[in-house]
């Protein structure tokens, strides 16, 4: 009986972090936001977005092509990005360019 409350209680854990997960990327969508790569700093964007970031602050330069912070909608491609495509922020992910 000790194991099925273990494993019980497990899945309850890994669904609640799940479900805190998407609570935590909800209200920003729902504010008007917007997910902009390429734009934050070493250390500073928001969340994971491909190889070599894995969460918050875990970028490992500046201008990350597949890094994103979460801007006011419609600001992401008139935000400056020296290392994007266009010199500014994109709503996918991109391979950056020599800054």
């Amino acid at each position: 009986m000790s194991t099925v409350k273990t494993v019980s209680a497990a899945a309850m854990a890994t669904a609640f972090a799940a479900a805190m997960t998407m609570a935590a990327t909800a209200p920003a969508q729902a504010q008007g936001k917007e997910k902009c790569y390429g734009i934050s700093l070493k250390g500073k964007n928001d969340c994971a977005a491909g190889p070599g970031t894995t969460c918050a602050g875990t970028s490992k330069v500046d201008y990350q092509g597949n890094a994103w912070k979460y801007v006011a909608k419609g600001t992401c491609i008139k935000t400056a990005s020296p290392k994007s495509p266009t010199g500014k922020g994109q709503l996918k992910s991109f391979k950056e360019k020599s800054a």
